[in-house]
């Protein structure tokens, strides 16, 4: 029951994790081009500062119940006298994973607070420059995403 709660919990957290980056970078962001350049960056910073503040939230989410996960298979292992191999999909999943973290502490701690700065500086080509920074390194992750769920599925 306890792994079954553990795998909703990363399921959910990877679902809104993406779902957030494919709609902010396809959907938000191409619309807000008809806007000028103070308005557009402004908007993407307080929508940016939200949802930042969420993926922290999912990404410790996602940590706890994927190391709950593994510790819950070795002790099931364990407890049946077998030997727990992680399997190399998983051993991928979470490099992708932890990779796909360091993107977005990059993006959070140093691309981020540029944006930041600028708009409240009102220097919006630097804040022009932090934002296209920030979309390329969500079009990364969110690529990094879709190979994890695509090509490295959990067996349920």
């Amino acid at each position: 029951m306890l792994y079954i709660i553990l795998k909703t919990v990363h399921l959910l957290s990877i679902i809104v994790w993406l779902g957030g980056m494919a709609f902010a970078h396809f959907f938000l962001r191409p619309a807000l081009q008809q806007l000028e350049p103070p308005q557009r960056l402004m908007l993407m910073r307080d929508v940016l500062q939200r949802f930042f503040a969420v993926v922290m939230v999912i990404i410790a989410a996602v940590l706890l119940s994927g190391i709950g996960m593994m510790g819950l298979v070795h002790k099931m292992a364990a407890q049946a006298g077998a030997k727990f191999s992680m399997p190399v999909s998983w051993m991928v999943m979470a490099v992708l994973g932890l990779a796909m973290m360091a993107v977005f502490g990059h993006i959070r701690f140093a691309l981020f607070k540029r944006l930041d700065k600028a708009v409240n500086a009102k220097d919006w080509p630097a804040g022009g420059k932090a934002l296209g920074q920030i979309r390329q390194l969500v079009a990364l992750n969110l690529a990094l995403g879709t190979v994890i769920v695509l090509f490295l599925r959990v067996p349920l």
